[in-house]
């Protein structure tokens, strides 16, 4: 039997309660499928930045580079500024493990309905690959003459040839296992240096797959076709920050962020990967088991599927959407009554 090593880090407000369930979900899959788990939690948290002034310790990035593969939860609590919580615990994971490829896939589940109306599920399935470690997210910059009526700051983004050939290349790689289609998000019209050497090297990228089909488009006319032709996408490749708006936009049009997952992939495994449900901590609600747990069980297939467990991946989406298909079981925020506990057991028990 093959064990692997799980690092898991539940994080703040429902990242916690949703993990739970992920965990009894993965649990039933192993026993089903023939392969172990062993899980070892990690308390950081913007909790843990209160009490003691840092979201990991000094040697976290050590502690976690002995694992298979991390599930985290989501991270963010009041009084802890959001630059404080990424830039203290995801963004130094993804550098550190060079998980370059953040992969969210985006699909309409069944018994669900999406924003847009008229839009069948078949029409609402998409991935979006968004470079994960460099471009808009850099710590280059300053802020200078605080307080002063000339005030200003520069943020400055870093984009090397090497990042973005990678993720381009990943994109196309990917379109091949599905319906060979790759549109890459630019700006080229407006961000005259970093957009225009985006371009040029998915072009350069693009030559290379005759046999995929290769677009760009600029950002806000990708957004703008997601919400009014969204079955004319199937791969996009976009830049850190482009990635993350149109993928929160994907989410949005089919059923919400609680639906969404995602992975911070390192390809090579030479690092463990580390995967996460795409919503925030949702503080509000924090303990009260109204959470939905979908999205965070959709990220803990996908590091199973990432493991090489394939059967059970697939497996545990099936479990999803026969559950969110026969509609007993309902959380609040997809119109039931149901618990965050009751809708975890649910789909651990149609895995049978």
């Amino acid at each position: 039997m093959t064990a692997y090593r799980i690092a898991s880090i539940p994080g703040d407000g429902i990242g916690v309660d949703v993990t739970v369930e992920a965990h009894k979900v993965l649990d039933r899959a192993a026993a089903r499928f023939g392969f172990s788990l062993e899980w070892t939690e990690f308390d950081w948290s913007c909790e843990r930045y209160a009490q003691l002034g840092s979201m990991m310790p000094d040697d976290g990035v050590e502690q976690l580079s002995a694992f298979d593969g991390i599930l985290l939860g989501a991270v963010g609590f009041p009084g802890v500024p959001d630059h404080v919580s990424l830039w203290g615990l995801l963004i130094p994971l993804r550098r550190a493990f060079q998980q370059y490829v953040n992969l969210r896939p985006v699909r309409l589940l069944p018994g669900t309905t999406s924003v847009l109306a008229g839009r069948k599920a078949e029409e609402l399935e998409l991935v979006i690959v968004r470079e994960n470690s460099e471009g808009e997210y850099s710590a280059i910059g300053g802020r200078h003459n605080a307080g002063r009526p000339d005030e200003f700051v520069l943020q400055e983004s870093v984009f090397t040839r090497v990042g973005v050939e990678r993720i381009i290349r990943y994109a196309f790689e990917l379109a091949r296992t599905r319906s060979s289609r790759v549109c890459s998000a630019t700006k080229s019209n407006g961000l005259i240096h970093s957009m225009p050497f985006w371009d040029e090297i998915f072009a350069e990228v693009a030559a290379g797959y005759p046999d995929v089909h290769s677009e760009q488009m600029h950002v806000d006319a990708l957004a703008a076709r997601m919400v009014q032709a969204p079955d004319r996408l199937d791969v996009i490749v976009g830049s850190n920050l482009f990635g993350d708006i149109l993928s929160d936009l994907a989410a949005a049009i089919t059923g919400g962020l609680g639906m969404a997952p995602s992975g911070n992939i390192n390809p090579s495994g030479e690092h463990p990967s580390m995967f996460e449900a795409v919503h925030g901590s949702a503080p509000d609600i924090a303990g009260q088991g109204i959470a939905n747990p979908v999205a965070q069980i959709l990220a803990a297939a996908m590091l199973v599927e990432h493991l090489g467990e394939t059967v059970a991946a697939q497996a545990i989406r099936t479990a999803v959407d026969r559950v969110l298909d026969d509609g007993r079981v309902r959380t609040p925020d997809l119109g039931g009554t149901d618990s965050t506990e009751r809708l975890g057991t649910a789909v651990a028990e149609t895995l049978g």
